[in-house]
């Protein structure tokens, strides 16, 4: 039992004017966080209570399938490189530590994971093996505008499972998904699992996603089945579409297009929709040299049709991540020949082809499946001031291979059923990843096998954000005065309210009231404020409490009132039945 009058909850009847997020307004209202610089965050009393009791819970589901481990936040300038050369992964900053040389903060657990199985696994008899972390880190997040949910220093679980094989990682897969659906269940959120990988980067990966308007991700969802993407890897069915007929004999022929370099100019020039056209993007990606393993720039062309946007996590998941940008002048002329604005593929020299994982040298050109099986498209000529028509792929030219690139759009068809697709925004809980041969087969882990062969582990990463959960419980559950949380990840279960601070009899029986509810276990707060009632009961709406026991003139009749904060509906309890009314209602 506490009391409220010995504690510091400062609450506010205010937001501050710089708060964004619902969530971010009512955490500072209520006093569990306090703003200290932007995208960091102090966690006060009741802040910190609820994120205790939510990384208990994490820590009692995680347990049930694997082991915690504790890794340093700070490491050895040279091991954050030689793991950087694995995952890709950025160091947040450098510290220098005098005679014992540089270090950089470790953002990416996994891997010193990685590094303590690549040391310690010997053989296949030690797996399966799931190891977990609960640390706080820190990431620039350049847009940290909506507390929690974008906040730069925030609790992570991260955690690894290393297996023999892929049907022995599917069920360490399921095991986290498994722990993460209790997890989220018992915090009360509503939330959709979601695919969040490619099917061109050769891994699985699901996300878990909540839909809020102040959500940095998109979520595409169908409505009539039950398919869920991020719009970083959906697909939906292209509505079907009319070839142009041929002109002339059917071979590509030059026309002018004066100083026209959009598709939309070039369509509405030519009379010709822009779906008939062929939109030609030019970048430079940074790809690792199979003989020196060293990153070196290549050209990469991506091909769409004309109304169709680029999806850009597409195009690096088919690039294995690599970091890519918008192809310069200089280059534009060496691989085309041509200027920017009256790009095309006809005519490109010493196209690269596809060989197993991997790229011959030459210059990449992905063409979006939309583009396959269609012909007499328009195209820019490489040439200033021209365009091509006729232009049939397959035929003119040759792509190093078709993949999925284009952006799924609101209203398109559902890739499964008839239904159509919707995009709302959603904030990411957690992020479960089957890693693809191309990562687990690095040569960085290997153990014996049972035929006594050297095999290379199946490996799965796994997060779950902690902060997000509490911001998101708040996300969901708010009116104008305020919030309500699960009881499992509330600060406190019950608050005790005696109406009237001068009556002594009131005050000492809400006192007696508490303390029997905290011998039977529940977690309560009793508010023993000299304030008036109206002032206590807007505090105890806003600051989260799933229940409030109002002590007032009923008392005389051995009767209090219970209140839901969820409806604020007044149910009669008699003093002598509250503990085992509150059990039940408190029950799991």
């Amino acid at each position: 039992m506490h009391r409220w009058s010995e504690l510091f909850i400062p609450t506010l009847r205010e937001a501050p004017a710089d708060a964004g997020a619902a969530s971010e307004k009512l955490l500072v209202r209520a006093g569990y966080i306090r703003q200290i610089t932007a995208g960091t965050y102090a966690y006060l009393l009741l802040g910190q209570r609820s994120l205790n009791k939510i990384t208990a819970l994490i820590e009692r589901q995680m347990d049930k399938i694997g082991q915690q481990l504790c890794l340093p936040i700070h490491c050895p300038q040279e091991k954050e490189e030689e793991r950087r050369s694995f995952s890709n992964a950025d160091q947040a900053f450098e510290l220098r530590a005098g005679s014992q040389g540089n270090f950089q903060h470790g953002l990416i657990a996994e891997e010193q994971m990685m590094e303590i199985a690549r040391k310690e696994l010997r053989s296949y008899k030690q797996l399966p093996q799931i190891w977990y972390q609960i640390d706080t880190t820190f990431q620039d997040e350049p847009k940290a505008r909506t507390g929690l949910l974008t906040s730069r220093q925030f609790r992570i679980v991260s955690s690894c499972s290393f297996d023999i094989d892929s049907t022995a990682l599917e069920i360490s897969y399921q095991k986290h998904s498994a722990a993460y659906r209790k997890i989220l269940d018992t915090c009360g959120l509503t939330y959709v699992v979601a695919e969040s990988a490619s099917p061109d980067s050769g891994s699985q990966s699901h996300q878990f996603m909540v839909r809020t308007t102040a959500g940095n991700e998109k979520l595409v969802a169908c409505n009539s089945c039950s398919y869920t993407a991020n719009i970083k890897s959906a697909t939906s069915r292209i509505p079907p579409r009319d070839d142009l007929p041929a002109e002339g004999n059917g071979r590509p022929i030059h026309v002018y297009t004066p100083g026209l370099k959009t598709i939309e100019e070039v369509a509405e020039y030519l009379g010709i929709p822009a779906k008939n056209h062929i939109k030609t993007l030019a970048y430079t990606a940074d790809l690792l040299d199979s003989k020196t393993a060293q990153p070196t720039p290549r050209p990469v062309i991506a091909l769409l049709q004309g109304d169709h946007p680029l999806n850009e996590a597409k195009l690096s998941a088919t690039i294995g991540g690599a970091p890519f940008r918008p192809m310069q002048a200089g280059q534009i002329d060496e691989v085309f020949g041509g200027s920017a604005g009256f790009l095309g593929p006809v005519g490109l020299n010493n196209v690269a082809t596809l060989k197993g994982e991997s790229f011959s040298p030459g210059v990449i050109v992905f063409a979006d499946e939309a583009l396959r099986g269609h012909e007499n498209l328009i195209a820019g000529a490489n040439r200033p001031d021209y365009h091509l028509k006729n232009v049939t792929p397959g035929r003119d030219f040759q792509p190093t291979a078709y993949i999925d690139l284009r952006a799924v759009a609101a209203g398109e068809k559902c890739p499964i059923c008839d239904g159509v697709l919707s995009i709302d925004a959603a904030v990411e809980l957690a992020h479960m990843t089957k890693l693809d041969e191309r990562r687990s087969n690095t040569g960085i882990l290997r153990v014996l096998g049972p035929d006594g062969k050297e095999l290379s582990p199946a490996l799965g990463n796994y997060r779950l954000a902690v902060e997000r959960m509490l911001a998101l419980a708040v996300e969901q559950n708010n009116d104008q005065n305020g919030f309500w949380l699960p009881a499992a990840i509330a600060p406190f279960q019950v608050i005790v309210t005696p109406i009237n601070s001068v009556d002594k009899s009131l005050v000492s029986t809400a006192l007696d009231l508490a303390s029997r509810l905290a011998d039977t276990g529940v977690d309560v707060l009793v508010d023993d404020r000299d304030e008036r009632a109206g002032v206590k009961f807007k505090d105890a709406d806003l600051i989260g409490i799933p229940y409030r026991i109002n002590v007032g003139k009923k008392v005389t009749e051995g009767t209090i009132e219970v209140v839901p904060r969820s409806t604020l509906a007044k149910h009669d309890v008699s003093i002598a039945a509250i503990a085992e009314y509150m059990q039940q209602l408190l029950r799991p």
